[in-house]
């Protein structure tokens, strides 16, 4: 085993590695950028079919993984974007739900145990309190159909009719499962500012996720996504940046390096530019790691 505590402290640190030839070549990507943690696609995420994982690749991947030291906990598949959980015409529903559950189990069959997603959308075409109960009702009927694995809902940056990009959201798909020691929540801090929530300062970080545990609960709190932003504070636009490149700044980024509440969790950068991830996931670690000796 090589992950150890002297190297990486109590922080989960990786990025979103490309599963390009196989979902088994993933494990290595995210150890050659010095991660001990990753999020993956296990299909293709703009396609609704894809063939089955075939045996060998299961097992070489659940190899990768044992080989390098990272357990499910550290790890953060993602379903497809074309998956609408609360989508309101009833076969666009339907689809979005077998092809969740698939999602589901392929999570099952490569021995992991957290499925991250963007909530949906109601496309102007029923309420915001349907659709997050449609949302709701779609975990319901994955959870009866998959054993174990832990539906993670990301917050959204509340683009279009997105939703999830407000924390009452999220409770509110939340309060609606039936099984809440299988749901969690991603927040994506990119998604967040968008979405109207300061994280600019250290000060601003404590008083949002103070928000996030009054109306969600950071119990929840299963994962996170690791970004700065390109535009402003709730402009409600998805763009990306590099740490300390974007309007966030690099505040966040040590606060959540130096705070035990997001130890033992993913944290994962879906930022720009990958060659910068080795640099941004040393950062953060050296600022962990600072804040354990200062203990």
């Amino acid at each position: 085993m090589t992950n150890n505590k002297k190297m990486y402290g109590n922080k989960f640190l990786g990025a979103h590695v490309s599963a390009a030839g196989g979902v088994d070549q993933a494990p290595m990507r995210a150890r050659e950028i010095g991660a001990n943690a990753f999020a993956l696609f296990t299909k293709n995420q703009r396609q609704w079919n894809a063939k089955p994982l075939e045996e060998k690749t299961i097992r070489a991947f659940k190899a990768n993984c044992q080989m390098l030291g990272f357990s499910s906990d550290q790890i953060l598949p993602h379903d497809s974007y074309l998956i609408n959980l609360g989508a309101p015409e009833e076969e666009k529903l339907e689809k979005s739900r077998a092809a969740f559950i698939d999602e589901m189990k392929r999570c099952e069959q490569l021995g992991l145990t957290l499925l991250n997603f963007h909530p949906g959308s109601h496309l102007k075409k029923i309420a915001e309190d349907e659709c997050l109960s449609r949302i709701a009702e779609s975990i319901n009927i994955a959870h009866q159909a998959v054993p174990k694995v832990i539906a993670v809902i990301e917050n959204t940056a509340g683009q279009g009719s997105n939703l999830g990009w407000r924390f009452e959201h999220i409770a509110a798909i939340i309060e609606q499962v039936e099984d809440k020691s299988r749901v969690g929540v991603c927040i994506d801090t990119c998604h967040t500012f968008a979405a109207g929530y300061d994280l600019s300062s250290m000060q601003a970080c404590e008083e949002t996720f103070a928000e996030f545990d009054r109306v969600v609960g950071m119990q929840y709190l299963r994962a996170m996504h690791i970004n700065d932003s390109k535009v402003e504070l709730g402009s409600r636009v998805d763009r990306h940046h590099s740490l300390g490149s974007g309007e966030i700044g690099w505040d966040c980024f040590e606060y959540i390096s130096r705070d035990p509440r997001f130890d033992g969790m993913p944290l994962v950068l879906e930022t720009i530019d990958p060659d910068k991830w080795k640099d941004e996931i040393h950062w953060m670690r050296q600022h962990h790691l600072l804040a354990l000796e200062q203990e």
